[in-house]
């Protein structure tokens, strides 16, 4: 039995297509007992379209605690995706100290001032393998910042499919380590499946190494349409099981608990 969670999930409050009242009929359909709002927000990152206003964080929230008391189908959780930037911490966690959420979604978007996400053209005629090692490091120092609850596509510098030279194994097994001496989670991230190099976040060759240093993980669509909530999921849950992992994290106010988890 699996208790079905998405904690990633965007809406027109950030680069969602559709409000979060829209997205609860394909979560009913998709056997979800919560659904988690997690809109992008950068408090240092350019001002693009796809991030969320930081002063609008207050009326977000309260926007989705409204639809947790209406809704009795799902539970609704409250979550943000927060871009880390390093040396900026304390002013983070002060701007999150005042929010009410039930998690914390980090990711790293920004490795210097590109973002690994704004086009393929980041990568022509780089050093992929340094690139990768960079994004790496980024990814640990965000997980060391105790600013997080869950890592979000910890590996999206794959997003384009430039593969590295070098084994990746060791900066894997680096942060696995890391989020488990920082009780960290990570997500399997299905909506890879959509993007250039058409797989999951992170790597499945390792994800046997989370397993190992047991990390908790999470299952997230990180869908920007209705159409996507709990995309690929089955197949998630199947790779999770064959890497070993027997529970999954779910959260409530910060705090984690873990579900037992079979297929």
């Amino acid at each position: 039995m699996i208790y079905r969670t998405d904690y990633h999930v965007h809406t027109t409050f950030s680069d969602g297509r559709a409000t979060p009242e829209e997205y609860f009929s394909f979560a009913e359909k998709a056997g979800l007992s919560e659904l988690g709002f997690s809109d992008h927000l950068s408090l240092f990152g350019e001002n693009y379209n796809w991030l969320m206003n930081p002063e609008d964080a207050g009326s977000y929230l309260d926007y989705i605690e409204n639809l947790k008391k209406g809704n009795n189908k799902i539970i609704v959780k409250k979550g943000l995706e927060i871009d880390f930037f390093p040396g900026k911490e304390v002013q983070i966690e002060e701007f999150l100290d005042k929010l009410d959420l039930d998690y914390r979604l980090g990711s790293v978007h920004y490795l210097g001032e590109l973002s690994v996400d704004n086009g393929p053209e980041v990568y022509e005629g780089k050093n992929i393998d340094m690139l990768f090692d960079n994004y790496f490091d980024m990814i640990i120092t965000a997980v060391e910042s105790g600013l997080f609850d869950i890592i979000a596509h910890c590996d999206l510098i794959r997003i384009y499919g430039f593969k590295p030279v070098t084994d990746q194994e060791n900066n894997y097994r680096r942060l696995a380590e890391a989020m488990k001496k920082n009780t960290v989670t990570f997500e399997i991230n299905t909506n890879g499946r959509n993007r250039p190099f058409g797989d999951f976040y992170p790597d499945r060759r390792f994800l046997k190494i989370f397993c190992e240093e047991k990390v908790p993980v999470c299952v997230n669509s990180d869908a920007h349409f209705p159409v996507r909530t709990a995309q690929f999921f089955d197949e998630a849950y199947k790779l999770l099981a064959e890497a070993g992992y027997k529970e999954m994290a779910i959260f409530s106010k910060r705090e984690r608990i873990m579900k037992p988890f079979s297929i």
